[in-house]
């Protein structure tokens, strides 16, 4: 509607934003917390072209940027995770995917990934350090936050880097592993068996607003360049439902999102009755 000297030519664009208070009806906000749609892309395709596709790339540019050459992922099947997998297949970084369901694992391997574990399977520990151990992943990416999870993964790197020791350290292997947390789908604790990993470890948690800040201009404008190009590809989301304001306080449809269920994904839309 109005735009200052910085940003006349966002005039009559679809803009998508970023900052709070944003079921207003009007909204002023700084250009930097704003970004024109390419032409041709809707609103709702627009709803989905920050958190999720950042992310994802934000983890690939975490890894490298730490000398990270392989990633694990957990609860994996998600969108997010489903996007995450097509980048790691296009940039030749080798992924294992963590996931909880035998049809999440399918879904997941239609998509062509090569490496996905069911958490729920009897082995899976031992396919845990096996999948580890071929990739060299020392870096991992956790949405579950709770339980022991993150401890079997940290684990199961360390035994990876002990079978490529060549002489004996009481202390561990010498290859630095991470573990970062960016969700909470387990709102348990965190437990760690911190003696099993050695000691050239870390655990820390994953914001995409922090990263983004760190990242710098030029590697941010990068990343939303491959979003706007992969749009209806690497980066496409699907929804299972778009509702209202008023019917997103229903008990039924609330239950629904509020499971958080792989490919049960809501939109809302607050120009619906």
């Amino acid at each position: 509607m109005a735009a200052g000297e910085q940003a006349q030519d966002w005039m009559g664009r679809c803009v998508g934003m970023i900052g709070g208070g944003m079921y207003a009806d009007l909204r002023k906000i700084r250009t930097r917390d704003a970004l024109p749609l390419p032409e041709g892309v809707t609103a709702a395709e627009g709803a989905a072209l920050t958190v999720n596709p950042m992310t994802a790339l934000g983890f690939v540019e975490t890894a490298r940027a730490e000398g990270h050459s392989a990633i694990v992922h957990t609860a994996a099947a998600s969108s997010l995770g489903q996007m995450l997998q097509k980048i790691c297949a296009s940039d030749g970084i080798p992924l294992v995917n963590i996931v909880r369901s035998d049809q999440q694992v399918q879904l997941l391997r239609d998509i062509g990934a090569s490496i996905v574990l069911n958490s729920r399977d009897a082995d899976f520990k031992a396919q845990l350090v096996d999948a580890v151990s071929a990739t060299g992943a020392t870096v991992a990416f956790d949405a579950i936050g709770g339980g022991s999870l993150g401890s079997d993964i940290m684990r199961a790197m360390e035994k990876g880097a002990v079978n490529r020791m060549t002489e004996y350290s009481r202390y561990g292997s010498s290859s630095f592993k991470q573990l970062y947390t960016y969700g909470a789908l387990d709102l348990s604790p965190m437990v760690l068996d911190r003696l099993a990993f050695g000691f050239q470890w870390s655990v820390s948690g994953w914001l995409l607003t922090p990263f983004l800040q760190k990242a710098g201009a030029e590697t941010v404008m990068r990343m939303r360049k491959r979003v706007f190009d992969e749009l209806t590809t690497t980066f496409a989301t699907r929804y299972t439902k778009t509702i209202g304001l008023g019917e997103a306080l229903e008990p039924e449809l609330l239950r629904a999102y509020e499971r958080k269920a792989t490919g049960e994904k809501f939109l809302i839309n607050p120009t619906l009755n």
